[in-house]
């Protein structure tokens, strides 16, 4: 069953990121515009957000089991109706449905394991889940670049059919069944809920192409997503049957898990965003090339969720081992915010691997310590919340890095340039440059090119700082949790 599980798991974080390499070649084919066809992925992060809410309900409602079939199905079918897709309306609405379908996926591989495996082995189960949720953001441009680049562009859907179909065949033959309970639906909190995830997931997707608050259309966005916010966390504290029990958010662990999370999505998924750029634009380096360099990262993931599930199992305090996790990963991006145009394969190798095993350190004692506490009635929810966090993180965390990045380049350039004058070198004398008519112009040209290039990697390097500092701040507070006993035994709840 827990291959069948973790190729579901698998295939769902994939999807994430594997069109993103595509994109270009979907423009031209889909008959799209650089605007327009990035809702191939803004249908695809909001469908899902709007739907994670509601797998705890549904889970309930019809059944574990029946569901999250049903997703794996609705999954192969509406990828095969996106490898298909003719034009760019037919493949946004392929990839909300996408969305939805894979949206129930994650909580559900998470929740299963969980109560199918004895407490004792929820460390090393939960090890076995994280690699698909960890390595799945860090294969997908790479396996989505290389059959781009080998096939076409709709293999990143096909490629889902076969290994889909093997897991769909495993689960029903045996993925366990769990008992229904009745449950009533908050139709009031889902679309106020609803109202809120869209409206900021669609602020941060447009904000870059509208320039952001300079636009009344991001305004609309921020105040639909403030006042729908308020409102849901107004009617879940007084309403008597929310759509996520209050419960889970007097837990301590639970809740401070939920804040790590979107820390763990800024970190993790804004450096994979800005990596493959930066080192193909900057650097030359090929789409294959730029997937090698950065493969040693799910490597150190790989390594520190096994030593960390470990330590787990010895009774080592879980607190300490997060906060070491975030200690390593700010070491990592300190020494990627010193490098420069001249870094080598193998410091960028040596970094990404650093990070990895600070990654896999923080996130298998996080969520095990998450659910310690929690009933097991409440695992489909809290997973369905962690993973909706997580999501919520890496799409702030992208947009937000994303936009210094823009701004600092220009504020860089703008610096740099004040400097190339005759003064500063024998390269070009500007006072006769202009008698060589388009000689003079392509030197220019070539001056400006080296400029853009000093001023983009000091945009870079700001934003490994920043980065450093946030998952520095987050460290200790990883000692605000409560300490677990050892798993398998009674939770000790200490101050």
């Amino acid at each position: 069953m827990i291959i069948g599980v973790m190729a579901a798991s698998l295939l769902q974080i994939l999807d994430t990121t594997i069109a993103n390499v595509a994109l270009p070649h979907m423009q031209s084919s889909l008959g799209a515009t650089v605007d327009t066809v990035t809702w191939v992925l803004t249908s695809y992060i909001i469908a899902s957000a709007v739907a994670l809410p509601t797998t705890g309900w549904l889970a309930d409602r019809i059944g574990a089991r029946r569901l999250f079939i049903g997703s794996v199905a609705g999954f192969i079918l509406s990828s095969m109706l996106c490898g298909i897709a003719q034009n760019l309306e037919e493949m946004v609405i392929f990839r909300a449905l996408q969305g939805v379908a894979g949206a129930f996926i994650a909580p559900l591989t998470q929740s299963f394991m969980l109560d199918t495996t004895r407490p004792s082995r929820h460390p090393q189960i939960m090890a076995i889940w994280g690699m698909g949720i960890m390595i799945g953001p860090i294969l997908g441009p790479i396996l989505g670049g290389w059959l781009t680049e080998t096939a076409n562009w709709r293999w990143v859907f096909f490629v889902n059919l076969p290994v889909g179909l093997a897991s769909l065949a495993i689960l029903i033959a045996y993925l366990p069944k769990r008992p229904q309970r009745p449950r009533r639906f908050d139709l009031t909190g889902f679309v106020l809920l609803a109202m809120a995830l869209a409206s900021f997931q669609l602020m941060l997707d447009r904000g870059g192409h509208v320039d952001w608050l300079a636009s009344r259309e991001i305004w609309i966005y921020l105040l639909v997503a403030l006042s729908a916010g308020w409102m849901v966390t107004v009617h879940f504290a007084t309403t008597p049957a929310p759509l996520f029990e209050r419960a889970l958010f007097a837990d301590r662990n639970f809740t401070l898990a939920l804040g790590f999370m979107i820390v763990i999505g800024i970190v993790m998924f804004a450096v994979m965003a800005l990596l493959p750029p930066m080192l193909q634009n900057l650097f030359g380096y090929g789409v294959i090339d730029t997937g090698i360099v950065l493969m040693p990262r799910g490597v150190g993931i790989l390594i520190s969720m096994q030593v960390s599930g470990l330590m787990m199992r010895r009774g080592i305090d879980a607190r300490l081992v997060v906060a070491s996790g975030f200690v390593i990963c700010a070491f990592s991006l300190w020494q990627m915010a010193h490098w420069s145009l001249a870094v080598d394969e193998f410091h960028v190798i040596a970094s990404g691997l650093l990070q990895g095993l600070g990654m896999g350190l923080v996130f298998i004692p996080l969520q095990v310590s998450a659910f310690a506490t929690l009933d097991a009635r409440m695992r489909t929810d809290g997973s369905s919340l962690l993973n909706l966090f997580r999501s919520l993180g890496a799409s702030t965390g992208i947009a937000w890095m994303t936009v210094l990045l823009a701004r600092n380049i220009q504020t860089a350039h703008q610096e740099l340039g004040g400097h190339v004058t005759a003064a500063t070198g024998n390269l070009v004398d500007f006072s006769t440059i202009d008698r060589f008519q388009a000689v003079g112009d392509a030197a220019i040209s070539l001056i400006d090119a080296e400029v853009n290039r000093q001023a983009a990697m000091i945009a870079y390097i700001d934003d490994f700082w920043l980065m450093m500092w946030i998952t520095l701040a987050a460290a200790p507070l990883a000692f605000l949790m409560r300490k677990n006993a050892r798993p398998g035994g009674p939770v000790a709840l200490s101050e």
